[in-house]
């Protein structure tokens, strides 16, 4: 940089609110940046990027707020007002970014509302995702009433996994929302993979939609449920929890030597359920 020539730069300048009253929750970052492009020359630029002559704008609270929108807007010509102050006679502002400074409050306006996790979390092949936590489960929102009135869930910011094996534990930053201030404004997401393991059980055939008189005995009586489960959950799966049935309906519409085998019912902690016969001989016996 040649010091006596005339450059345009982009200098970060912080943003303070003061003198906010005690009974106000300011619902935006009270501390924020403005990025302020200044054309000087060389030397006056240098000052502004290598030294601590900038120091935060300070928004006072009462001049900007509007009470009875609960929300505060200062307009382009007003921050020039404010930085100028800072700046060298010959410094002129080209450009603000933002060109307008927004904040919203609110008077203690409150509920806490559950938090769900957005993104993809994938194990890698020969595992399931067992468990997923999130905690706190709840944050504290503060916000208007319309607009709490219009927040079901407190959303995480993006997070995508791949080939899982181990515990992964992230904290992870919860998304903004305008005018909204989040208590704590990250949570904390664990992630517990178990390796699929295939098994099997002996399951008895039962027969359903029979008329009153008659019985149906099926050869063999029972069958095995095959299915995948966590290997830490095995030992949770019985045998009754799984149906397999035959409908005497069924065999009545399409008479067949063989009756087929129906899963009707089986735990939600198994997967890729499937039978090692699909029919079986049967007969039908009056009482």
């Amino acid at each position: 940089m040649a010091l006596n020539e005339t450059y345009e730069a982009e200098i970060p300048i912080a943003v303070r609110i003061v003198n906010v009253p005690k009974n106000v929750v300011l619902t935006t970052d009270s501390a924020d940046t403005l990025h302020v492009t200044v054309r000087d020359k060389g030397f006056t630029i240098a000052t502004y990027l290598y030294s601590d002559r900038i120091r935060p704008v300070l928004i006072n609270f009462n001049q900007f707020a509007n009470k009875a929108t609960e929300r505060g807007s200062v307009t382009t010509s007003d921050l020039q007002r404010l930085i100028y102050p800072q700046l060298f006679a010959s410094s002129k502002i080209v450009m603000i970014k933002p060109d307008k400074f927004v904040f919203y409050f609110n008077y203690g306006l409150s509920k806490r509302i559950p938090v769900r996790l957005r993104g993809r979390v994938l194990p890698s092949r020969s595992y399931y995702l067992a468990n997923t936590k999130i905690w706190p489960q709840n944050v504290l929102v503060y916000a208007s009433k319309k607009t709490l009135d219009s927040i079901h869930y407190i959303y995480t910011e993006e997070l995508n996994l791949t080939n899982v094996e181990d515990t992964v534990v992230r904290n992870i930053t919860l998304k903004k929302i305008p005018g909204v201030k989040l208590i704590p404004p990250s949570v904390k997401v664990s992630f517990y993979p178990d390796v699929l393991t295939e098994e099997l059980v002996e399951v008895p055939i039962q027969a359903i939609n029979m008329p009153q008189g008659k019985v149906l005995r099926t050869f063999p009586s029972k069958v095995r449920v095959r299915f995948t489960v966590g290997a830490s959950k095995f030992r949770m799966v019985k045998p009754e929890m799984f149906t397999v049935v035959v409908d005497y309906h069924e065999l009545e519409s399409r008479a067949s030597e063989k009756c087929q085998l129906h899963i009707r019912a089986f735990p939600n902690i198994v997967s890729g359920v499937k039978l090692d016969i699909e029919a079986v001989d049967y007969l039908i016996e009056q009482q």
